[in-house]
């Protein structure tokens, strides 16, 4: 598994990133202080089986101490994105290119609302953090729908013209997103979509595919990061 750090710039992303993996990374308090993307293993660790068996663990992967695992998770940080990342601004593509292979993401939100939209320093309070949370989705969204729609209408039409099974064509067009036949199948009969006549499938089916898609292919859990500004303030 393969789970990206992301957020907009100045979040706390970086500082993160180290504290889980221990990697040596730039911290710094200004944005874009990460350009390329930092990779590392951190651990979760869990209750391991052999206390319950009553045998040494030796497992292929990680480590076992007193009877805690540890099994390793490949983390990815990111640099930060910006509003209109999907086009382009902020080397908005090539960090959004970036996250292509994470199975999850984890958000840092800067909760305390001391940065602003792009990453700058403000006073504390100064910025509503729900802001963020609403943006990334909708960047991360706007990336899928232009992967979706890009060479879309001759695609459709070969699809349609040939007869081709529209399931097991869209989830190859999706493969490097992680999209599967079965989550095709599951929004066609789910969003009513006429399989038969893809050609006829609009800008606002594109778009209900992709955020079903993206929900599916990179579920997100929100890390509300400097909060204990706000506990200060």
């Amino acid at each position: 598994m393969l789970v990206g750090v992301v957020g907009k710039a100045n979040t706390g992303k970086s500082t993160f990133f180290k504290a889980a993996t221990l990697a040596e990374v730039e911290i710094a308090n200004y944005p874009f202080a990460t350009i390329k993307p930092n990779h590392g293993t951190g651990y979760v660790k869990v209750d391991c089986a052999d206390k319950f068996f009553n045998v040494q663990c030796n497992p292929r992967f990680g480590f076992c101490i007193n009877h805690k695992r540890f099994v390793p998770i490949d983390m990815l940080d990111v640099a930060g994105l910006v509003p209109g990342a999907h086009e382009g601004k902020g080397m908005g593509n090539q960090f959004l290119d970036d996250l292509r292979q994470a199975d999850v993401l984890i958000h840092i939100v800067d909760i305390a609302g001391t940065t602003n939209e792009n990453g700058e320093p403000i006073e504390p309070g100064t910025y509503d953090p729900e802001n963020d949370i609403r943006f990334l989705e909708e960047e991360l969204d706007f990336w899928y729908l232009g992967i979706i729609k890009k060479g879309w209408d001759k695609f459709s039409r070969e699809v349609f013209q040939t007869n081709k099974d529209v399931k097991k064509s869209l989830a190859k067009q999706l493969s490097g997103l992680g999209v599967t036949e079965g989550m095709v199948e599951d929004l066609i009969d789910k969003l009513e979509l006429d399989s038969k006549k893809i050609v006829n499938w609009d800008e606002n089916d594109l778009f209900k595919i992709t955020q079903s898609l993206r929900k599916q292919t990179k579920p997100m859990i929100i890390a509300c990061n400097k909060i204990d500004i706000l506990a200060g303030a």
